[in-house]
């Protein structure tokens, strides 16, 4: 490896210091556990810390990742909405086995869940679509996401005249919808010191959460 980029990034080392993580802090289910720490988050100020990595999988094999918003928890699982003919929509619908991350470094904690997708209701879709931003609601109409655009300006005139045909209420677009994400593993990873981190896991066993720890 190059010396001058082995030196940049070993520059970059952190020691670990927060408060470990021990099994006896543990929610009897991974969503109270997740609502915990999330609030944990909030109240740190970490910015959006809704922000989560969603992994899916080509058909071919090939793993592709992206940052998405949560936009909601319940006893089900996670919730969140995208356009369904992007990138991550067509690899769900082929293999709807995907994974989230929320990486919350200032707190030194990081959430993996693994979990199968299944498409919202309408109802629900219809439901957020409504309560979203203008500007975010003709965005979705605008955006054929994740395919190739020649321009900016194309981009811009496409938003420019979803303004126009809908001057009003603006529904929503049928290529368009959500997911929800039952988990079936999901860990916890506190940092510590000498890189003796924790990590603690639930499992899916059946009707019930089994918990185990992992070795840093």
């Amino acid at each position: 490896m190059d010396s001058v980029r082995a030196d940049r990034f070993a520059a970059t080392r952190h020691e670990y210091a927060e408060t470990g993580l021990v099994e006896t802090d543990l929610a009897p289910d991974p969503i109270t556990q997740f609502a915990r720490w999330y609030d944990d988050a909030v109240a740190a100020g970490l910015y959006e810390p809704n922000a989560m990595v969603v992994s899916t999988v080509s058909a071919d094999g090939r793993p592709s990742s992206r940052y998405v918003l949560l936009k909601g928890i319940s006893e089900r699982g996670f919730v969140f909405f995208t356009n369904l003919g992007s990138r991550k929509g067509a690899e769900l619908g082929h293999l709807p086995a995907c994974a989230l991350l929320f990486p919350w470094h200032p707190v030194e904690r990081q959430v993996r869940v693994e979990g199968v997708a299944s498409e919202l209701p309408r109802s629900e879709v219809d439901a957020y679509f409504a309560s979203r931003p203008r500007g975010a609601q003709l965005g979705a109409w605008a955006s054929h996401q994740s395919t190739v655009v020649t321009s900016r300006e194309e981009l811009d005139r496409r938003f420019a005249a979803m303004a126009d045909r809908f001057p009003d209420e603006v529904p929503t677009p049928d290529f368009w919808g959500g997911y929800l994400v039952v988990p079936q593993a999901v860990e916890f990873w506190q940092g510590r010191p000498g890189r003796m981190h924790d990590r603690l896991a639930y499992e899916r066993v059946g009707d019930h959460w089994a918990t185990y720890r992992l070795a840093p």
